[in-house]
């Protein structure tokens, strides 16, 4: 693992945007793995303002988004894909035909899952995958258990999660309680992997991450078996590394 400890969330963004930046110019076509929630929205600003700059084109490069809420339209003011397209693909030149987002409400769960993965592996593997960590060590939607789907699937979110996510409903009852995510497997067949992490709430997570024991009550500590990690963290979430 490499860890990249920085100032504070300002930087943390502008790192991570660099990231992308010198990835998508040794590569025009590269697979980017994406997450959505506080944590990412800085790089992805960043990266509007080189776009906007033009520093950067998007016009070939492909994205899968880590997870989306099952049961939410993709017009769903807390759905992921409203996020990404409000937050960042509405503001880059990204084609829509190389935006993949799980879809929420599909009425074939297992073949949705299936399709997901077939389509990672038709665009060639993700070249870059992002994830942010939650306050329970879980990755996209992985909630600690023990054991862990290695592919797309569909998850029973943690009532940690659902409480933490509840700060964007206006309800926690509005939560969903269920979420259609990567699984670890699909996670660590990318060939490079950024972990971003912001605050003192992530701090236990992140020690865990770093120095505890690889298991699945942890799975963001799976991440200590990947060939190619670097854990960008502030000195707030770094305080216990």
């Amino acid at each position: 693992m490499n860890i990249i400890k920085v100032k504070n969330y300002k930087e943390l963004s502008m790192q991570a945007a660099g990231i992308v930046a010198a990835q998508i110019s040794r590569k025009k076509n590269t697979v980017l793995g994406l997450p959505t929630g506080q944590t990412p929205l800085g790089m992805y600003q960043e990266l509007i303002k080189r776009f906007r700059k033009g520093e950067i084109d998007f016009s070939q490069v492909i994205t899968f988004n880590l997870d989306e809420y099952y049961g939410l339209s993709p017009e769903h003011p807390q759905s992921y894909n409203y996020y990404m397209w409000q937050t960042f693909f509405n503001n880059i030149n990204i084609k829509k035909e190389n935006v993949f987002i799980p879809d929420g409400v599909t009425k074939d769960v297992q073949k949705e899952c299936r399709y997901y993965e077939s389509l990672i592996e038709k665009k060639g593997g993700i070249d870059l995958q992002f994830l942010g960590i939650g306050d329970n060590g879980h990755i996209g939607f992985n909630e600690p258990a023990i054991a862990l789907n290695s592919k797309t699937h569909l998850v029973n979110l943690s009532q940690a999660t659902i409480e933490a996510n509840s700060r964007f409903f206006n309800d926690i009852e509005d939560v969903p309680r269920k979420a259609l995510t990567m699984g670890m497997g699909t996670i660590m067949k990318a060939k490079q992997i950024i972990l971003l992490a912001s605050g003192m709430k992530k701090a236990p997570a992140i020690a865990k991450t770093i120095n505890g024991k690889v298991n699945t009550e942890v799975p963001a500590s799976l991440l200590q078996l990947h060939r190619d990690v670097t854990i960008i963290v502030d000195k707030d979430a770094a305080r216990d590394v």
